[in-house]
């Protein structure tokens, strides 16, 4: 693991395809589901079955593993979508293309949107730290580590900032392949194509 995103950039350019943008990637996580919490319905659990790999119990100091994984599980452990796309919530965070930008400052449209529509590099360091100038990615699916208490980001919508520099245990990538004006391809089963890894949970 320990994947950081010029890491991920290095593998797509070498298998010949491309790592997807944020709205290319939660339209494939969704699976046909646009309305849904998550990848597979509304409901977390149905009829009680753990659907991704998320931390159960009390974050960080209670991990009941109910879903039968301390860590990252094996791609194909929990169903596909409805795209056939394994661990698009959970295991592993993804890389996106985008640069990040905090949700209210992105522009909104009426009428096609601009994808990518996330910020300019300048544009994506933390304000918190404002004398540490490392851009940051758009991850997105959420991983093992995300737990109710702590947060919810196995969720599609769900989205977080990753220094382009930093490798993380929890944060992988998914390679894609366009078709024209689409993505006609999405691969990785699952948080990992040759690779996975982190950021926050």
């Amino acid at each position: 693991m320990q994947i950081a995103y010029e890491d991920a950039e290095a593998y797509v350019k070498w298998a010949g395809k491309e790592l997807p943008t944020e709205a290319e990637w939660e339209f494939a996580a969704r699976g046909g589901l646009a309305g849904a919490e998550f990848a597979w319905g509304d409901e977390f659990t149905p009829a009680g079955k753990y659907m991704a790999n998320s931390w159960q119990g009390e974050f960080p100091w209670q991990n009941l593993k109910t879903d039968g994984f301390e860590g990252i599980a094996p791609v194909g452990s929990f169903p596909a979508n409805g795209y056939g796309l394994y661990d698009m919530a959970g295991n592993v965070w993804e890389w996106t293309t985008d640069w990040y930008q905090e949700h209210g400052k992105i522009t909104q449209s009426c009428c096609g949107a601009v994808n990518p529509r996330g910020a300019e590099q300048e544009k994506s360091y933390d304000p918190n730290t404002p004398d540490v100038k490392i851009p940051r990615k758009v991850m997105k699916g959420g991983s093992y580590l995300c737990a109710p208490n702590y947060c919810r980001r196995y969720r599609p919508a769900a989205r977080m900032a990753q220094p382009i520099d930093t490798s993380t245990c929890h944060l992988g990538f998914r390679c894609i392949v366009r078709g024209e004006g689409r993505v006609s391809g999405v691969e990785g089963p699952g948080k990992n194509v040759e690779g996975r890894g982190t950021s926050e949970g």
